[in-house]
């Protein structure tokens, strides 16, 4: 069996990088940046599978979890934690684990994506079941931490689905719907956070925001669900109350939208 080749860690297509000039090394890094959304896009039917799995999951009453380490497990987290204040979703609908927990999110913990146990003993907190569907983030799609929980996850029935960024990698061998974005090497040499976390946290912008479509949390091309947490937001949600109820009074329209607490629930009430 031939050792498996991480496209991720490839030198460089660039050398002397202390060498550069600022600017040299800005146009350099925008250069390697436009090669990601073209690979996102040749990965689009596997992404559609996936989301396709995690709706139809969702709407009997499932979750999704993504799980990943470092900078793909924070991405996770990111994305989990975006969606309550984006759509209104209750908290726990789409649920971030990283490896090291809580902590690792600021700080890098040593080892923790090198433990195959691991990864599953923090789904088995949540209680994960047939009923969810859980994404394995890993850009080398080689972390003990993903791989061992999606092999647990495949021994008890659960879908799952993963994101990495080299080809034929073993994560994509324990997922159902594995999911290759194939960005090539690194402007710096092994530093996955560049274009290869640019292409998952792409991918992951696609799955969320796809599922909160399908699940009714858009209406038109607004988020009419949006929790009312800060100023920003009451007054973003004010304009769309205006726009939708056809209604020139902004007084008005904030006192119904604070009312009511959603602008989906505010312009039906209007239509009653």
């Amino acid at each position: 069996m031939s050792e498996f080749k991480k496209v991720t860690e490839q030198t460089s297509n660039y050398i002397d990088l202390d060498k550069m000039s600022v600017h040299e090394i800005l146009v350099n890094i925008n250069h390697e940046d436009k090669i990601v959304p073209l690979a996102v896009e040749k990965a689009i039917p596997s992404i559609e599978k996936l989301v396709s799995v995690i709706v139809d999951k969702m709407l009997a009453g499932g979750r999704l979890f993504y799980i990943g380490a470092g900078t793909s497990g924070r991405l996770g987290v990111v994305d989990a934690s975006e969606c309550p204040p984006t759509y209104g979703v209750p908290h726990g609908l789409v649920i971030g684990i990283i490896a090291g927990g809580e902590n690792a999110m600021f700080k890098a913990v040593e080892f923790a994506e090198d433990s195959k146990e691991d990864g599953w003993k923090d789904l088995e907190s949540f209680d994960v079941s047939e009923k969810d569907v859980v994404v394995g983030i890993a850009a080398s799609g080689t972390t003990p931490y993903v791989i061992g929980a999606l092999e647990e996850c495949r021994k008890r029935n659960i879908s799952t689905g993963s994101i990495t960024c080299n080809p034929d990698a073993p994560v994509s061998d324990v997922a159902d719907f594995p999911i290759e974005v194939v960005v090539g090497p690194e402007f710096v040499t092994g530093s996955t956070r560049m274009k290869s976390g640019t292409a998952q946290k792409l991918v992951l912008n696609m799955i969320s925001t796809s599922v909160m479509i399908q699940l009714g949390r858009v209406e038109g091309n607004m988020m009419v669900n949006m929790l009312l947490s800060n100023e920003k937001l009451v007054d973003r949600g004010v304009k769309m109350v205006m726009e939708q109820m056809h209604l020139p009074d902004y007084a008005k329209a904030k006192e119904l939208l604070l009312r009511f607490g959603s602008v989906k629930k505010a312009v039906e009430s209007g239509s009653k």
